[in-house]
């Protein structure tokens, strides 16, 4: 068995280097010799373990001081049997393989290109009671599913998909010049990592296939325009075996002929005759649950509001509802008959002294 080299005369660093020329020194070599760029390099694959070998010892200040006294036999006796496979090494540096290379473990790509299906988008416009109250409807989408022919595989039945020669399974192509590299989506898979070379027929390799259905969905009490709902794993199958994506519902809430909404208050406006005001009277107003009487109090002014407590829209958060509130709107008479001018003007008549006295007062402040 040949004597293993020193770990110093491998990296090419002396004794005394510092950790972050140690990991210069590291670098280098791993670019070198990194099996993805060496494929079917024995030599190299060689080399790259024992440049790992080397950075796993001397970069642990306990292992170093062990191997700087006792050489390889002490790190044997204290328990160190040398650097495992390429997994073990890819778990220990790569961070590092990261940070150097832009890449990392062919198992930490494989596992990144396990990507969620693709969230859809639904506009739905409801009315306003509808928003109000909730409602449960279906609703139409289109979207793409796993292929239920090959189950999502691609592939022709007993067929497997292969690991692409251009990429070796990595879903990207490394070109590198100096320090600098530069990682573009594989052309011969698409990034996939995999070739078809038997495609499923009704799919054609893809994996998915176009379907239409309904979905069900409940709308709480108290959605307003631009209130989301979300349902979880209604969205597009995953072409790589991940998880569905998400369905979004986006509301629209029609506009209401009569009621006003201002958070969870709603607003009317009703108009009254000066004689409801000046009298006073009892009106019915439409509710959401249906009509209330509402009793005008004598002397009503014009933008004067009253409010049903409890009459409003439920809360999103709680279910607690807001209020109606009325506006009075008081409407003056047009196009009288000669009898209802002649009562308007006794009525005047009576009120006049006291109302020019009024204005009398005002101007005499202002001298």
């Amino acid at each position: 068995m040949a004597a293993k080299r020193d770990y110093y005369e491998i990296l090419g660093v002396s004794r005394t280097t510092t950790d972050d020329e140690l990991k210069s020194a590291y670098r280098k070599l791993a670019m070198k010799y990194h099996p993805d760029r060496n494929p079917g390099n024995k030599e190299a694959e060689e080399k790259f373990k024992e440049a790992a070998e080397a950075y796993e010892v001397l970069r642990d200040a306990q292992k170093r001081r062990i191997y700087d006294q006792y050489g390889h036999q002490g790190l044997e006796g204290s328990g160190y049997a040398g650097a495992g496979g390429f997994e073990d090494i890819f778990a220990s540096f790569g961070d590092i393989f990261e940070d150097f290379f832009g890449f990392g473990t062919k198992r930490k790509q494989q596992k990144s290109r396990v990507r969620q299906g693709a969230d859809l988008r639904y506009e739905m416009q409801i009315d306003f009671m509808e928003a109000a109250f909730g409602i449960e409807k279906e609703i139409p989408i289109e979207k793409l599913d796993t292929c239920p022919t090959c189950k999502g595989s691609g592939c022709q039945k007993g067929a497997q998909p292969e690991s692409c020669k251009y990429c070796y399974g990595s879903g990207q192509y490394t070109q590198s010049q100096g320090f600098f590299t530069v990682r573009t989506t594989c052309p011969y898979c698409q990034g996939k990592g995999k070739h078809i070379s038997n495609p499923c027929v009704q799919c054609r390799g893809k994996g998915q296939v176009a379907i239409s259905k309904k979905v069900a969905i409940k709308i709480p009490p108290g959605v307003d325009t631009g209130s989301r709902l979300r349902l979880t794993g209604e969205g597009e199958s995953s072409p790589d075996g991940g998880p569905n994506g998400d369905l979004y519902v986006f509301i629209n809430v029609l506009p209401h002929n009569f009621f006003q909404r201002n958070g969870n208050d709603i607003i009317c406006a009703v108009e009254i005759s000066f004689i409801q005001a000046t009298l006073g009277d009892q009106i019915k107003i439409p509710t959401l649950d249906g009509e209330e009487t509402l009793t005008i109090p004598k002397g009503s002014q014009y933008g004067d509001s009253f409010r049903f407590k409890g009459k409003g829209i439920p809360s999103l958060r709680n279910g607690v509802r807001g209020d109606q509130i009325i506006q009075v709107d008081i409407r003056t008479p047009v196009n009288i008959n000669k009898k209802q001018e002649k009562v308007l003007r006794e009525f005047a008549s009576l009120e006049e002294s006291k109302f020019t006295n009024r204005l009398k007062n005002i101007l005499k402040g202002k001298m």
